[in-house]
C-alpha cells in the first residue's frame, strides 16, 4: 500500500485575502479609496459571497480595511495596532525581559544616534516639556515609567525614519513591563533615570551623537542592574499581566 500524504488545502477565503493583501500592498487600491462590493468580488473570484465576506474579514482584523457606512475602505494600519498585536504574539512566544533588553540595546541608542542628527526645534522642546513633567514626579515620588517611555518614543520619532519605529514600538511597549518589575524595589531610581534623560537631551540638542548614545547606553545598563538589585529573575519570561 503506498503510504500518500493527505493534500493541505488552502481554503478558499485564505486565497481571497492573500490575493486583495497583495494588491492593497501594491498600490492598485489607495489609502482612502472604496473597496469592490462582495457582489463584484464574488464575481471576479468565482465564489459565494460567504467565502469573500470571510476573506475580507481577515483584512479587517489586519487593518487594511475599515468599514465606513455600507462600505470598505483601504487604511494604513495604526502603529500602535501593529505595536499591540506585535506584543501579544511576542508575549505568546515567552519573550523574557533579557531578550526584550538585549533588542532595545541595539534600538535605542541606534534611536539616539539618528536623532542628533535630525531632530527638530519642535521635539527638542517636546523633550524638555517631558523632563519638567518627569522631574514633577520624581519629585513628589510618583512613578516616572510612562513619562519614560514617552521620553524614549519621542526620541525614536525625532529620527524619521518609519521602519525603525515600527520594530522599536513593541519592543517598547514590553520594556514598559520590565520597568514596572522593577519600580517597586527601586523607589530611588527615578532620579538616576532622570539625570540620564537629561544628559541625552543635552547631546541630542548639541548635535552629539556620541554622548547621547554613550547615556542611553548607560541607562539601558541600569535596568539590567535593576534587576539584580531587586532579586528579579532577568531569564523569566515577560507575563502577560505585566
Amino acid at each position: 500500500m503506498m503510504d500518500i500524504p493527505k493534500l493541505q488545502m488552502t481554503p478558499a477565503y485564505r486565497v481571497v485575502s492573500d490575493d486583495l493583501r497583495q494588491r492593497i500592498v501594491r498600490g492598485e487600491v489607495q489609502a482612502g479609496q472604496a473597496f469592490p462590493t462582495e457582489a463584484d468580488l464574488a464575481t471576479r473570484f468565482g465564489v459565494h459571497r460567504s467565502t469573500i465576506r470571510e476573506g475580507l474579514r481577515q483584512l479587517e482584523q489586519d487593518g487594511l480595511l475599515q468599514r465606513v457606512g455600507k462600505r470598505l475602505v483601504v487604511t494604513i494600519p495604526k502603529h500602535a495596532d501593529l505595536a499591540h498585536a506585535a506584543e501579544r504574539a511576542l508575549r505568546m512566544h515567552q519573550v523574557s525581559y533579557r531578550d526584550v533588553w538585549e533588542v532595545a540595546s541595539t534600538l535605542e541608542p541606534m534611536c539616539a544616534s539618528l536623532a542628533a542628527e535630525r531632530i527638530n526645534d519642535e521635539e527638542l522642546a517636546q523633550l524638555e516639556r517631558n523632563l519638567e513633567h518627569t522631574a514633577v514626579l520624581v519629585q513628589s515620588g510618583q512613578s516616572p515609567i510612562t513619562a519614560t517611555i514617552e521620553f524614549q518614543s519621542l526620541i525614536a520619532e525625532a529620527t524619521h525614519n518609519q521602519a525603525l519605529l515600527l520594530a522599536r514600538a513593541p519592543v517598547s511597549l514590553l520594556m514598559r513591563s520590565g520597568y514596572a518589575a522593577i519600580a517597586p524595589a527601586l523607589p530611588q531610581s527615578g532620579a538616576r533615570l532622570l539625570e540620564a534623560h537629561r544628559h541625552v537631551y543635552d547631546a541630542l540638542k548639541q548635535g552629539d551623537a556620541e554622548s547621547a548614545v554613550a547615556w542611553t547606553r548607560k541607562h539601558l545598563m541600569d535596568h539590567k542592574r535593576g534587576f539584580e538589585f531587586a532579586g528579579l529573575d532577568f531569564d523569566s519570561p515577560i507575563p502577560e499581566s505585566a
